[in-house]
């Protein structure tokens, strides 16, 4: 679902991709707000994914943070996407937002 004038769409980083044993912290998993099955997802593939956080220190007047990636595919039959960072987000993030940049567009 998009929505009109916003430049991202909330989401929450559940986890890690894993199977019963392995996991694997260089894919996230990211559940999009208002997004229920593969093919809905499929419009975000290739979007950017920043994950804003507040910090300790002050660095150029500002101590928010971001943390970049991008949504490489879909994951499983619930709308859930696979997203890879720049820097793998740390497990404390998981049940946090982020926010999916509707750029680059390809409409």
């Amino acid at each position: 679902m998009i929505h009109t004038n916003t430049v991202y769409v909330k989401g929450k980083h559940i986890s890690y991709q894993r199977s019963k044993r392995v996991v694997n912290p260089n894919v996230s998993l990211v559940k999009i707000e208002g997004v229920s099955n593969p093919d809905e997802a499929k419009f975000y593939v290739g979007k950017r994914v920043a994950y804003v956080y507040r910090a300790e220190k002050e660095i150029r007047g500002s101590k928010v943070r971001v943390m970049w990636g991008k949504i490489s595919r879909t994951h499983g039959n619930s709308g859930v996407v696979r997203a890879r960072f720049r820097h793998n987000l740390p497990a404390k993030t998981f049940g946090s937002s982020v926010r999916i940049m509707l750029y680059p567009s390809n409409i």
